[in-house]
């Protein structure tokens, strides 16, 4: 099983995204162009045969050695055959986006194998398609990236909502958003891009607004410290919190109808005792910024001045756009 670990002899980097994405060309700028890989020696397996073609002849200069691989033959037998062939000192594969990436992580590879970083490429132009129609696809490509990168944007490519959508599934991932021109724009995760007022004595949160929130909040918290919010949200309470505390929170899309899941930050209240499972009430509370597991590290808390029951919202499921 290939898996993270802190201790690397063999680091394993995986490019991920479909046929029109970009990895191609950005793995030959990477190995060719950067000097990346600093003379070592390097495998680079590829799992499909893209718009890019590399030129053999110029990887062998650069002590870089061309496999490409079937699915088939993505198993343990040929990755120890291929191990054996090359002894490489680092490991490049440029995954086919059409496979799951769970297979490449499943399967026992070879000695010293770690991956070190995933990272997925996006074309800006064709996203919207994919996630419309190949959504569950397109989520797995990112879900365990380290870095997104979405190339070929432009004025009009809709980067705020790009990137809260990736947020919702992967909180730590990187996002990058580089223009037709090659140049990285600037991190546009304004307030201004917010459907509500991040500046208001109390921001007050329409309901189909919860899981913008939830994921601004959970990327920035820091813009959110101090601050009062009202919103609508369903009680659920984990039994390791006690009777002081509970989540006001909302069922959530992050993908498809088989990846409905509950989403909604931690809430001290004196109160949470009477309060019952799937009850919906209205919140008052103010925003801190405290460490708690669910986050590994610091994360937005509520301490609710009020809580109040109420009826379910119109829509009682959430998404991030």
């Amino acid at each position: 099983m290939m898996a993270r670990q802190q201790e690397t002899e063999i680091p394993v980097y995986v490019f991920m995204g479909f046929l029109d994405s970009g990895k191609t060309t950005f793995v030959k700028e990477t190995l060719l162009d950067r000097e990346f890989t600093g003379g070592a020696k390097t495998l680079l397996l590829v799992c499909e045969d893209g718009e890019e073609e590399y030129d053999e002849k110029d990887l062998k200069k650069k002590n870089i050695f061309l496999e490409f691989i079937e699915e088939d033959q993505l198993n343990t037998e040929h990755l120890l055959d291929l191990q054996d062939k090359y002894q490489p000192e680092q490991v490049m594969i440029e995954y086919n986006g059409m496979w799951k990436l769970d297979k490449i992580f499943d399967i026992r590879v070879p000695k010293g194998w770690t991956v070190v970083q995933v990272l997925s490429f996006v074309n800006a132009e064709t996203y919207d398609v994919y996630q419309q129609n190949m959504k569950a696809t397109m989520m797995d490509q990112v879900n365990s990236a380290d870095m997104v990168v979405f190339n070929r944007c432009d004025e009009k490519s809709k980067r705020a909502e790009w990137r809260r959508g990736i947020k919702a599934v992967n909180r730590r991932a990187q996002i990058i958003f580089e223009m037709k021109d090659g140049s990285i724009a600037p991190d546009e995760n304004d307030e201004e891009d917010l459907p509500y007022d991040v500046k208001a004595d109390v921001i007050e949160l329409n309901d189909e607004d919860f899981g913008i929130w939830y994921v601004d909040a959970s990327d920035q918290p820091d813009r959110y410290v101090g601050k009062k919010i009202h919103f609508r949200g369903m009680v659920f309470k984990p039994k390791q919190y006690g009777k002081n505390a509970f989540v006001p929170g909302r069922f959530a899309m992050t993908c498809c109808v088989e990846d409905i899941t509950f989403v909604g930050f931690k809430c001290y209240y004196d109160g949470s005792k009477n309060l019952i499972d799937r009850q919906w009430v209205d919140v008052t509370a103010t925003i801190k910024k405290e460490y708690y597991p669910d986050f590994e590290g610091d994360g937005p808390v509520l301490y609710a001045e009020k809580v109040v029951l109420t009826g379910p919202p119109e829509e009682e499921v959430v998404y991030f756009s």
